[in-house]
């Protein structure tokens, strides 16, 4: 009797034991998956960025955000150290059906596999209360803030731009080259 048990005890043994290591490949394998999880920041782009050249007061900076993911990306702000106050800006059609300039209610949504072009008498970002003079040749940094928590990080040369003399909703003139 004895050699018809010690076969199957270790028959037993050898599959529990088989089976408690493959438990603990598949525990260690699944975590690792499931912890790296993709932000909107991974598949958000930013390319031909620039920012008009100004001595003081406001300016813009334009480019071509582009979404190569499966979902929506909104960008909700951005900040530089190059301005004290920065808007996401529209430019839209208002009552007298003058154009104007004003804040974007929400953001800029950068649709699913699409893109959004910032640029001069559009959609931009609008620099306020610039900290010092941006010259030709400069280069400002910007961190963009998404809607999922992430960031997107981008450099943008400063280049000198006669256009985008707007008005602002509430009908002051935005001439990007005085004091305001």
């Amino acid at each position: 009797m004895k050699l018809t048990t010690a076969p199957t005890r270790l028959a037993v043994t050898a599959a529990a034991l088989i089976l408690a290591l493959s438990g603990c490949a598949g525990a260690t394998e699944t975590p690792a998956a499931t912890t790296e999880s993709a932000t909107s920041a991974d598949t958000l782009t930013m390319t031909d960025a620039w920012v008009k050249a100004n001595e003081s007061g406001m300016t813009g900076a334009f480019g071509l955000l582009a979404n190569s993911g499966s979902a929506d990306i909104t960008v909700v702000s951005a900040e530089t150290t190059a301005a004290s106050k920065i808007e996401l800006h529209e430019t839209v059609a208002n009552d007298a059906g003058d154009m104007v300039m004003q804040e974007k209610p929400g953001g800029f949504v950068v649709p699913a596999g699409g893109s959004i072009e910032l640029a001069p008498g559009s959609n931009h970002i609008m620099l306020m209360g610039l900290t010092g003079p941006l010259t030709a040749g400069d280069e400002t940094t910007f961190t963009l803030s998404l809607d999922d928590g992430s960031t997107l990080e981008f450099s943008a040369p400063v280049k000198d731009y006669t256009g985008a003399n707007e008005t602002y909703e509430g009908g002051t003139e935005m001439d990007m080259d005085a004091d305001n």
